[in-house]
């Protein structure tokens, strides 16, 4: 970079000149008074960037070639701050322009010589661009200055920066010393390319170099680290003066040189960091999406005594580049983020793409190398949405649409949804279209009506959103308007409407008509009602008394009329129904009140008139009817009746649609006056000893409505208690259940509804002697469970001595039997059973009759031991079987017995005695273990009273050891199957009637059989590789169900690659051959890599040449007409192992390279040489079997022949 300085002696005019109308900068300082200026122009050379700091902080780059103007406040040189290694001189040509040249400390690059890595340099905020100097040319490239050769007025037409009025900034790459005179080399160039083209890309830094948004280490060309020096100046100096002040001037102003101890530790501390930083790992892609991916990398590593912290001691930030590509790992990428956060989450992805993701870290204003690509998939989606479809014909009666297809997003489109709104206008599309096809013709259309149309894609991951709408017209011209309908007659639940034929119809056409109508109790849209060639049509089941609005329409083979005006009419009202039954209140002897709802159903016309009719009789005897009341209110006192009269009440609703039916008429009648006073009743038959008969004569003659009240006093009550013995409507009545020789009185009244008459004087009555009374009930004394004392008291209120008493006891009362007659008050009942209820009652008995049985007394006997226990028996197997105590029926025995009447108490436990031991048990089955050999067993039941007597002795047998289980082992281990095999325990020996069952545990950690049978080995077959499987076994034999083994874990192993066909090989240009093979997919997310090798010449075995991820491999270097041999193996790396799985080779290819005049012709001799010699070892091998049979049965022949 060249820094020219002009005074402003010989440069201020032509500035003024270029834009009058810019003033100048009103801080620049005057020198010595004069107004003297200078400018400095700063040459910017091809691939270099030239780095200003604003006025606001933020920094702006500025790439060559270009030359920036800049202006010095005080006319002298501003300080040049360069990286480590580098030095400024000041130089003046013959013109008496000075020129600041920063170049390498080493003697490597002249003064006129620009580096290729592009340093960059920096400049205090004190010179500022001057405001005149106006971008001419966008791209114009200028060869490194040197003194002398360039004039001022070359200058004015380089693309000059905008205008800063802040500090600028000058930055270097860094080189070491030992590549300074080495030329740049052609990779670097390559990368500084493609960095130069990612300029655009920026984001503010964290570093205090890089703190504007507009420059960041990927634009400023920063390679692996950088450094700044600063050189000062003396401060002024005069315009003018002779050259031998200016060359004292030029000494002073250069820049002192940095000592070569500095300079070695400043490169060991920028080549440290970078080492450092190009340790960071790939970055890892998760959350994928069809259109988003969550990209994350770990924090880049630091140099841990680097040294190179900030200014306050405090650790540097590094800020981190993420860049994307989509044209393969080695395409072009760009910067889609810069900052310091560690994840970023990619968006605006394209379904079903390969992307490629890399990251690269900057730290003290060093940046890294960038990390391993990371390659990811996104996924696919729905289609986008397909472009609106389009007119391709059209006619009167049909349109015929096109659509394009859209992007599928990674899925085949499957089908195409196309809807139509049929021409109404509506809003409410239907389906008229799905299929694959991309065209669609819609019939039966009418002239002259627009439809609207629009089109969605689908394919396996759903449907796309619908297209823009089009609404697309038929052919041909509308008539005119139909007329408007019109209404003939109108009923509650009908319309009859008649139009007439449109004028502008021929009279051999016959129209079809199209009757609309709107409900607007079911929306706002028209249905249609009726469509036919006649001129009036009946709209029938219509609700009453609601408004309905019509349009007719009418169509023909080849027109379509629009709708007519609409026609506004509405149903008349029905007649409404009949009200509620009327209710009948407030009766009294000359009036009464009826009351009735309105009708469920009015008619539709409102407020209703009612009528109230009355007739005197019942509805079989109904008269003339009268009209009682007439108006709307639903009530109505009915007065100056006559007493106790019945009447017949009926109501009708009238509304403007007519008379309603009448309800069902409704009886009332009115309250009667009280009754007179009745006569004493008299008794007809004589009493008997328990009840009397009593009669009467009736009041008011012959009157069915009189109630009649018999009240009765007895021996022992007062005068006034007295109790009602009958009420109802017959003049006499019998009295029951009195006492034998008592006497009572008694008297009659009778009412009405009006009221109570008065009662009668009374009648005294005797009854006679009878059979005695009903006996208090016996007392039951228990003396044992099997002895009961029943005692009772003498019965003396019947009128007569009693004779004797009877007894009767029993379990029920339906089994009671007489167990004592006599005169003693007690009796002892024995030989009972116990724990069991019994009943008894009693019996008085004289010498006119037996008396009631007294109440039932129940009793209970008390509870007693159980009896013996019977049926002991044993059963083959446990009946609760316990996994914590194995039922064994070698060493076990399971007993059962029959439970044992508990005699009142229920059965607390069992004792079984086996020998001398007693062994408690709650339920009627017991295993006994550890028998001892000639043991009886007897059970015997306790309860709360005590325990019973045992029961029989029993000898049984138990049966021999269930065999033991045995070992289990893993013999083979395959990636889909393992092979089991068990052996005998050593515990004893197994007959060749025992059965294994082998089980395995399944997701739910249960066991399941997987085998059942005498086989000693078993392969466990469609497994999952790489996964943990565990198993146990049993023995089972005559003796029973041996235990369980101890559960045993095996695991499969990893499926190694498949065998890959033979590969192919195509002859390119020369003696080059491409090979390419078959690929294989990602085998559960390992990677597939490839091993090729060939066989040539005379080599006797095979040499690998290539071994990678691609299918494809290109063979150089080969010799013409030799044979080779090639073949390949695929491999796969485990993630989780880090192990490397190869599978077997593939057969080998033969080709043998051929001279051709073109590569058409070398093709097909190289595939010529390995169709005619591609024989593989296996072919070759089968060929040599089939030729040594051929040879032994010829042998076989001819010795067949000489015998």
């Amino acid at each position: 970079m060249y820094v020219t300085m002009m005074m402003t002696d010989h440069m201020l005019e032509p500035l003024l000149q270029l834009n009058v109308e810019v003033p100048m900068m009103h801080h620049a300082p005057m020198m010595n008074g004069d107004a003297t200026q200078q400018v400095i122009l700063v040459q910017v050379n091809p691939g270099e960037t030239f780095t200003i700091r604003r006025e606001d902080g933020t920094l702006q780059c500025i790439q060559g070639p270009a030359e920036v103007p800049m202006m010095s406040p005080n006319g002298s040189i501003p300080p040049i701050h360069v990286p480590p290694g580098y030095i400024s001189q000041v130089l003046e040509d013959n013109t008496g322009v000075w020129r600041v040249v920063v170049t390498p400390h080493s003697e490597c690059y002249p003064p006129s010589y620009s580096p290729a890595l592009s340093p960059t340099h920096h400049l205090p905020p004190p010179y500022m661009t001057h405001p005149h100097f106006i971008p001419t040319s966008p791209a114009a490239y200028y060869p490194p200055a040197s003194h002398g050769d360039v004039g001022p007025h070359q200058y004015y037409q380089h693309r000059l920066a905008p205008i800063y009025p802040e500090e600028i900034l000058y930055n270097m790459t860094f080189l070491g010393r030992e590549e300074h005179c080495k030329p740049p080399p052609k990779k670097l160039k390559e990368r500084i390319g493609e960095r130069q083209g990612l300029s655009r890309v920026t984001t503010p830094p964290s570093s205090t170099y890089k703190s504007g948004p507009q420059c960041s280490a990927t634009p400023n060309g920063y390679g692996k680290g950088h450094a700044s020096a600063v050189a000062t100046s003396p401060g002024g100096g005069a315009s003018g003066g002779s050259p031998g002040t200016k060359r004292a001037e030029r000494k002073a102003r250069g820049s002192p040189k940095h000592t070569d101890g500095e300079q070695q530790e400043s490169d060991l501390d920028s080549r440290r960091e970078q080492d450092v930083l190009s340790g960071i790992d790939k970055p890892q892609v998760s959350k994928i999406q069809a259109r988003s991916a969550l990209v994350s990398w770990a924090r880049a590593p630091r140099a841990g005594a680097s040294g190179r912290g900030q200014a306050d001691g405090a650790p540097p930030t590094c800020s981190y580049e993420l860049l994307l590509a989509d044209k393969g790992s080695d395409g072009k990428y760009r910067v889609v983020y810069s900052g310091e956060e560690l994840q970023y989450t990619l968006t605006d992805l394209r379904p079903a793409t390969d992307y490629h993701v890399r990251v690269s870290a900057a730290c003290n204003s060093v940046k890294g190398p960038d990390s391993e690509a990371r390659t990811f998939t996104t996924h696919s989606a729905p289609p986008d949405i397909p472009l609106p479809p389009r007119l391709s014909h059209r006619t009167k009666s049909s349109l015929t649409l096109q659509w394009k297809p859209p992007v599928d997003n990674g899925s085949k489109i499957t089908s195409y949804i196309l809807e139509w709104d049929e021409g109404k206008k509506n809003g409410v599309f239907r389906e008229c279209y799905f299929g694959h096809q991309r065209h669609f013709k819609v019939m039966r259309l009418c002239p002259a009506v627009g439809y609207t149309f629009r089109v969605a894609a689908l394919n396996d991951i759903g449907p796309s959103r619908f297209s823009t709408e089009m609404v697309f017209h038929t052919t041909g011209s509308l008539p005119q308007m139909s007329v408007a309908p019109r209404l003939l007659r109108a009923g509650p639940s009908w319309l009859v409407l008649e139009w007439t034929r449109p004028s502008s119809c021929s009279p051999e056409e016959e129209p079809v008509y199209m009757l609309e109508m709107q409900d607007e109790s079911k929306g706002a849209e028209f249905h249609t009602v009726y469509s036919g060639t006649e001129l009036s049509s009946k709209v029938e089941d219509l609700s009453r008394s609601t408004q309905y609005k019509f349009r007719l329409s009418a169509c023909s083979a080849g027109w379509r009329s629009a709708p007519s005006s609409v026609l506004v009419c509405r149903t008349g009202a029905d007649r409404p129904g009949p009200p509620t039954a009327p209710a009948i209140s407030d009766v009294t002897p000359h009036s009464f009140r009826v009351t009735w709802d309105p009708p469920q159903d009015d008619g539709g016309c409102g407020d209703s008139t009612y009528l109230l009719e009355k007739s005197e009789g019942t509805s079989e005897a109904i008269g003339q009817w009268e009209v009682a009341y007439r108006g709307p209110l639903r009530e109505h006192v009915c007065d100056g009746l006559r007493a106790a009269t019945l009447y017949s009440v009926r109501v009708s609703a009238i509304g403007t649609g007519g008379h309603s039916q009448s309800t069902e008429s409704v009886l009332a009648c009115t309250l009667s006056l009280p009754p007179g006073p009745c006569h004493p009743p008299t008794i007809q038959v004589p009493a008997k000893h328990r009840e009397v008969n009593l009669q009467w004569e009736a009041c008011d003659g012959e009157n069915e409505s009189l109630l009649y009240s018999v009240e009765m006093r007895g021996p022992e009550q007062e005068e006034d208690d007295v109790t009602q013995v009958y009420h109802g409507t017959q003049t006499e009545c019998t009295v029951a259940s009195l006492l034998p020789g008592a006497t009572y009185r008694f008297r009659v009244c009778a009412a009405n509804d009006a009221g109570n008459g008065p009662y009668s004087d009374f009648l005294e009555v005797t009854t006679a002697a009878g059979p005695p009374g009903q006996c208090a009930a016996p007392v039951v004394s228990l003396t044992s469970h099997t002895c009961a004392v029943v005692s009772w008291e003498a019965d003396r209120s019947s009128g007569a001595d009693i004779s004797g008493y009877r007894l009767s006891w029993g379990q029920d009362q339906d089994s009671l039997e007489l167990v004592y007659s006599g005169t003693d008050t007690s009796y002892e009942v024995s030989d009972l059973e116990a724990a069991v209820s019994f009943c008894c009652r009693l019996q008085a008995v004289n010498q006119v009759g037996a008396s009631p049985y007294s109440e039932p007394v129940w009793c209970r006997t008390p509870a007693a031991p159980p009896d013996a226990v019977a049926g002991l028996r044993v059963r083959e197997a446990a009946p609760s079987p316990d996994r914590s105590e194995p039922f064994s029926p070698s060493t076990c025995l399971a007993l059962a017995w029959d439970e044992p009447r508990c005699n009142g108490q229920e059965i607390s436990h069992y004792t079984i005695a086996v020998g001398d031991d007693h062994v408690a048990s709650s339920t009627t089955c017991h295993v006994i273990r550890e028998l001892q050999p000639d043991t009886d067993v007897q059970v015997r039941a306790e309860n709360a009273a005590g325990a019973g007597p045992f029961g029989p002795c029993l000898r049984v047998r138990t049966r021999p050891l269930p065999p033991p289980a045995p070992r289990l082992e893993c013999a083979a281990v395959g990636p889909q199957s393992l092979r089991l095999r068990w052996g005998e325990s050593g515990k004893g020996p197994l007959t060749n009637q025992v059965t294994y069952i082998l089980q395995m545990e399944d997701r739910n950690q249960r066991f399941v059989p997987i085998y059942r049978g005498p086989s000693r080995t078993y392969r466990v077959q469609r497994l999952s590789e790489s996964s943990r499987y565990t198993f146990r076994i049993q023995a089972v034999s005559e003796a029973g169900e041996g235990l369980f083994s101890e559960t045993c874990s095996f695991s499969t192993t990893k499926s190694v690659p498949p065998t890959l066909k033979a590969p192919r090989v195509a002859q390119l240009e020369g003696n080059t051959c491409e090979v390419t093979w078959e690929n294989v997919p990602p085998m559960r997310g390992d990677r597939i890599s490839y091993v090729l090798q060939v066989l040539g010449g005379r080599e006797s075995e095979y040499r690998q040449v290539y071994k990678g991820e691609d299918t494809t491999f290109q063979l150089s270097g080969l010799q013409w007409n030799s044979d080779y041999r090639i073949r390949v193996l695929a491999c796969r790396r485990c993630l989780d192992t880090s192990q490397e799985l190869c599978g077997s080779f593939s057969p080998s290819t033969y080709f043998s390279p051929r001279r051709s005049p073109s590569a058409s012709a070398g093709g097909a001799a190289v595939a010529g040489a390995a169709s005619t010699r591609g024989l593989t070892d296996e072919q070759f091998a089968s060929l040599i079997v089939l030729g040594v049979a051929s040879f032994s049965i010829f042998i076989a022949y001819l010795l067949q022949l000489l015998i």
